[in-house]
């Protein structure tokens, strides 16, 4: 057994092409591929080589469930076949993520139907047998906590539940998969897999004692790791959030299930926006939450960055990264931001902590979410946050080089953040495999 790519005591430099897919469409909603609207379905060979050349060694990146699978049982893997090759020719380590967001067409009420675990396990398992030379890491479900409120609380994608009934009824049906297809890739895999935890950190800060906020805002800030806590068994009758879900829907049979069956993750990501990652409760104003009616936001920049991934490792014991940062802004701001960011990192890393992986979040621009519900054109929707800016030209999207690239190399390939000399832990035990 080797050890595992986290353990050398290095900090990881990597970058995501964002992977958001939601298929589903219907009046006033139309559908989102993040593959398409970036053109990287069709320029993925080359921009995999701009991953390479930005001294990034891996990439976040996601398989398309509902294009490798656009029937029930018809499985379509030519187009993935090709790119886990260029990321083997490129000596790129992928870390797959297997649902950001979205289900096949054929899988009626999404999340929501009975046997999405089991057919979400298929997937994982064909994915982890077939590219077992390629793939070594996973991620099961990318932000499950933002899965959960965006499809089972805010009704704003399929299968539009809502409210607190939605969003338990979601965390547990997400949490089900989670745990099947984590042990379903674990069962296949031919070569030692790792498996990387990933979910959005928020954080709830301004006055969350005022009586009118204090039950919520403790609540959400439990919340954060709610279907971390649950597929890795954390959850049980003295858990801060157990009577919340037994009031809107859990029962002690769904709880005890994950008790008895749980996983871990080998590293916890934390995907961190510090313009965006922490929400702010004012005295006297009531705000649900979310894309209707958000609450105020405030840039911690790097204080609350750490205090996530602190909270991460004390919570799971385990090594953590950033797996998603950038800020939507010049090129100025952002690279003032990867600076700053980096540096922290650095900081505590010579302090004790064990942050392992470091992650530019995209490496070109994406278009932002509202699209969907839009009928404008795409490039009204183009955030600015990628290492490469996107522009339209008369061939399609170019990639367009900013001075964040040479920035991030630097970084990447920077002796300070090259592994320790130090002795190779020993080999973990065999992975359960019940």
């Amino acid at each position: 057994m080797t050890a595992p790519w986290y353990s050398d005591g290095g900090l990881h430099f990597g970058v995501g092409i964002e992977d958001t897919f939601v298929p589903q469409s219907r009046p006033g909603e139309r559908a989102i591929d993040e593959y398409t609207l970036t053109e990287h379905d069709v320029r993925w060979h080359d921009d995999l080589a701009l991953a390479h050349a930005a001294g990034a060694t891996f990439v976040r990146w996601g398989i398309p469930w509902y294009q490798i699978a656009p029937e029930r049982g018809t499985w379509k893997w030519d187009w993935v076949d090709a790119v886990m090759a260029r990321f083997g020719e490129l000596d790129l380590r992928p870390i797959v993520d297997l649902l950001h967001y979205g289900t096949p067409l054929w899988l009626e009420r999404e999340f929501d139907n009975p046997d999405f675990p089991e057919h979400f396990a298929e997937f994982g398992a064909r994915v982890a047998e077939r590219y077992t030379d390629v793939a070594n890491d996973y991620t099961p479900i990318n932000e499950p906590m933002i899965h959960a409120l965006f499809c089972g609380d805010y009704a704003y994608w399929p299968p539009y539940l809502s409210g607190d009934d939605g969003l338990v009824r979601m965390s547990l049906q997400l949490a089900r998969g989670f745990v099947g297809v984590q042990r379903a890739i674990a069962d296949v895999a031919s070569n030692d897999v790792a498996f990387v935890h990933v979910d959005a950190g928020m954080r709830y800060e301004g006055d969350v004692e005022a009586p009118e906020h204090r039950e919520l805002a403790a609540r959400l800030r439990q919340q954060v790791w709610l279907v971390e806590d649950l597929v890795t068994g954390r959850v049980g009758p003295d858990h801060p959030l157990a009577t919340f879900l037994t009031s809107h829907g859990a029962n002690d049979a769904d709880l005890a299930m994950f008790q008895v069956r749980p996983v871990e993750p080998d590293v916890v990501g934390v995907n961190y926006y510090p313009r965006h990652s922490t929400e702010i409760f004012e005295r006297g104003v009531s705000h649900r939450g979310g894309f209707a009616d958000p609450r105020p936001t405030r840039d911690d920049g790097v204080t609350g960055l750490l205090e996530l991934l602190d909270d991460a490792q004390s919570r799971y014991g385990k090594p953590v990264m950033v797996s998603e940062t950038c800020v939507t802004a010049s090129v100025a701001i952002r690279e003032a931001w990867m600076t700053d960011s980096i540096a922290a990192l650095a900081a505590a890393r010579g302090a004790g902590a064990e942050i392992v992986g470091y992650t530019w979040w995209p490496l070109f621009d994406m278009y932002e979410w509202t699209y969907r519900h839009s009928a404008a054109p795409r490039e009204d929707h183009r955030l600015r946050m990628g290492l490469w800016e996107l522009a339209e030209g008369a061939g399609g999207l170019e990639r367009v080089k900013t001075p964040l690239v040479d920035a991030f190399h630097r970084h990447a390939t920077s002796d300070r953040h090259r592994p320790k000399i130090r002795s190779i832990p020993k080999a973990s035990a065999p992975r359960d495999k019940e």
